[in-house]
């Protein structure tokens, strides 16, 4: 959703007001914190400040932050106690509402506890030495100054130890001979290296993975014990490493560890007498297989297979053992989904100002040929009112759209070998799409389909996506003659862009994208390219050239080019409430062949909730490109090379609000030097004088599975203006001409 400019005027006439009312609330709010003593006990002393330092380099302080029990109070930003200073805005009297209510708003002050502090040292020890300074010691220092405390903890870890010599001893002859940890290059473990608690326990869970998927079905980690002696001095510590024997109970004997094979394997269900769901499908996805060893990782593998067929609700697995043997029995279980629902989803437009509706109907098969395959068709309309446009005979706009989706579960293609198909997590999609829209100003329709393939390793936290086709046909059946006449029909090349914008095309592109993300680290590239096949063709056959020198398919000038993408974002978290996102975009597309500009769907834009914030929605750019006629600047500011620089500080405010502090920069540029666009090309040796900068705070609703976000964004500087003061609007702000608010749904990056 697009939030018009024409709002802005009305919110700012209050605006004075609104910036009065927060500060003053936020000295009162200062005010109070400072009087906080009046809910602290006579012999206790308010827990101002927590402080963990280290006397060596070795050891980073703030990864230990988790250890320590009691915190102070919460900032906001790292630096605001708001929510204990909104907690001591009540009175003593909970009875009284006002009260209650800002005492569940704010935060309760954290009276400092010494029994807790202790626990905290003990803690910090502990952790000290299960990273290997086994000689660790955690002193603790308070300092107090009226009824406020500093709690300082100092670690001192000492030499840290190291693994002098291991041995391992294998009471099972049989997992002896499996492991063969008797030769250096099947040992995780070596001497040398660091003793940690963590490394012996990725040993254990490394020779337990072995084991369990090697047959060994009732192994655990537990059989496996360490031995260290590290009296002979020198910081260094002599492991054994103890693999014991198998034993049922306490009571049990010890035997050697049985090694269990699969016998078979059984599907069933809850719902019906039989399973909607091919037999050959159900023997594809299961990793189990009848006579091999059982294994931990088929296992899951498994599950994770039935988990992505949209036909599946859920799956059970057991194991039954067969009595005096070594085998098992497996049953699976499945429990499927409803295999059709209609639904139906209006919804509020607002574009640029123009409200309108739409609504939506979807009817999903899930289970379209037996094979877990999901049929989504959607038909959706819109209408929306225009207002501003004169000269035209229609002031509405109108969009039908009509998109059908086939989903596989798995690789649908040839020359792949079965073992592959299985292993991977894929799913392969063939998309047809038929949009309609009638403007004022022209008709437009818009055919497409695509078959793409997605796959991705959990493992590596890698997703990958390739389209092996994407054909998209536009045709504009009408324009109108106010239109044409305004801008497409005059004479010269000024119009160039907004006239290739509003011809029939036909671009059929093929793309591959990467995704990687671990939760700290987030890297999407894309690359796809255009024509390139269609041209080798045009050559191949001596197909003739139009009159502008490009050839045709269809009479209709196909696309050419070439586009890649970088997106990277970094996350720092500097503890449970507060982190640093850093972000760096690049993209950039070149036209070439049979095309000098590139399409309007894939040329770039900048400005908006995803972009540089101080800019709504392609306003700004290309480089010091300023616009000049409202009505067509969405085209010409847009270019064919793209830059953006985020800095976002988030912090929890409470309950399910966050804030966020931002400073963008960034701006497009073309690649060709357009008559339409002065300034816009980009230029080694001023694109860096070209880069507009915004700042602004942000404020989001995080539902978990979904985040609502605001935010409110100043222009600091501005490329288009050359004179300094509108140049560097943040020295000279006017809040009518380089405010913009943004909303939006999900993070910016």
């Amino acid at each position: 959703m697009k939030i018009s400019g024409k709002l802005i005027p009305h919110i700012l006439t209050t605006d004075n007001r609104w910036v009065a009312l927060l500060c003053w609330t936020a000295v009162a709010v200062f005010i109070h914190a400072c009087s906080l003593e009046k809910f602290v006990p006579e012999d206790g002393h308010l827990l101002a400040k927590v402080e963990l330092k280290s006397d060596t380099k070795r050891i980073n302080p703030s990864s230990l932050e988790a250890y320590i029990r009691q915190r102070a109070n919460s900032k906001w930003f790292s630096a605001f106690k708001i929510p204990v200073g909104i907690y001591a805005l009540s009175g003593r009297d909970t009875t009284r509402w006002l009260n209650r209510t800002l005492q569940r708003i704010g935060e309760k002050p954290v009276i400092y506890d010494s029994l807790q502090a202790q626990l905290s040292c003990a803690n910090l020890q502990s952790a000290l030495q299960n990273q290997g300074f086994i000689n660790a010691r955690v002193e603790l220092s308070t300092h107090t100054r009226g009824k406020r405390l500093t709690a300082r903890y100092i670690l001192h870890p000492g030499e840290p130890y190291t693994i002098r010599s291991l041995r391992y001893d294998i009471q099972d002859e049989a997992i002896a001979r499996l492991l063969r940890l008797d030769r250096p290059a099947s040992q995780s473990l070596q001497p040398g290296q660091p003793f940690s608690v963590a490394r012996l326990e990725e040993e254990r869970k490394r020779i337990t993975r072995l084991l369990t998927d090697s047959g060994y079905y009732r192994f655990h980690k537990d059989f496996i014990v360490y031995g260290a002696d590290s009296t002979h001095g020198n910081n260094e510590v002599d492991l054994v490493l103890h693999l014991l024997r198998y034993r049922a109970d306490g009571n049990s004997p010890e035997t050697a560890h049985p090694r269990y094979n699969i016998r078979q394997v059984r599907f069933s269900t809850n719902d019906s007498n039989r399973i909607h769901l091919r037999p050959r499908l159900l023997q594809r996805s299961t990793a189990i297989r009848e006579g091999q060893p059982f294994s931990a990782t088929d296992l899951q593998r498994t599950y994770n297979n039935f988990a992505r067929m949209q036909a599946v609700r859920y799956t059970n697995i057991r194991f039954t053992l067969l009595p005096d043997t070594t085998l098992l029995d497996c049953d699976i279980n499945i429990s499927t989904n409803k295999p059709s629902t209609l639904s139906f989803q209006p919804e509020g437009t607002n574009t640029a100002g123009d409200l309108g509706a739409a609504a939506s109907v979807t009817y999903e098969n899930r289970n379209l040929f037996r094979g877990s395959e999901l049929l989504s068709i959607q038909l959706r309309a819109a209408y929306e009112a225009i207002t501003g446009l004169e000269g035209y005979q229609n002031k509405d706009y109108q969009e039908y759209n009509v998109e059908t989706k086939l989903s596989f579960p798995s690789f649908v293609a040839p020359l792949l070998s079965r073992t592959f198909r299985r292993r991977s997590l894929a799913t392969s999609e063939l998309s047809v799409n038929w949009n309609l829209q009638n403007r004022p100003e022209f008709h437009r329709r818009v055919f497409s389909t695509a078959w793409r393939y997605r796959w991705n390793e959990p493992a590596h936290h890698i997703a990958y996506r390739y389209d092996l086709f994407d054909i998209n046909y536009v045709y504009m059946p009408w324009i109108s003659s106010t239109f044409k006449h305004d801008y497409i029909d005059t004479t010269g090349n000024r119009n160039a862009i907004l006239r290739y914008n509003y011809e029939d095309l036909f671009i059929l592109k093929m793309g591959f994208g990467l995704t990687f993300n671990d939760g700290l680290n987030a890297l999407k590239l894309n690359f796809e390219t255009a024509g390139n096949l269609l041209a080798s063709l045009s050559r191949l056959l001596s197909m003739q050239q139009n009159a502008s020198g490009k050839y045709s398919l269809l009479n209709i000038a196909y696309a050419q080019y070439a586009k890649v993408d970088a997106d990277f974002t970094r996350l720092f978290h500097f503890d449970t409430r507060n982190s640093l996102a850093l972000h760096f975009g690049l993209g950039v597309a070149y036209p070439y062949g049979n095309s000098t500009i590139l399409p309007f769907e894939k040329r770039y834009f900048s400005g908006g909730a995803n972009s540089v914030r101080g800019w709504r929605v392609r306003e700004l750019g290309p480089g010091s490109f300023k616009g000049t006629d409202g009505r067509i600047d969405f085209i010409n500011q847009t270019g064919d090379m793209k830059l953006d620089l985020n800095l976002e500080y988030r912090t929890f405010l409470g309950w399910k609000l966050h804030g966020a502090l931002f400073i963008d920069a960034g701006n497009i540029w073309t690649l060709r030097n357009y008559a339409e666009q002065p300034g816009g090309q980009f230029r080694f040796d001023r694109f860096y004088r070209q880069l507009a900068a915004a700042y602004g705070l942000g404020l989001r609703l995080n539902f978990d599975y979904f985040v609502l976000r605001f935010d409110l964004g100043m222009k600091a500087i501005n490329p288009a203006h050359t004179s300094s003061r509108e140049h560097y609007p943040i020295a000279h702000p006017n809040l009518k001409r380089d405010f913009a608010f943004h909303f939006a749904v999900g993070l910016p990056f």
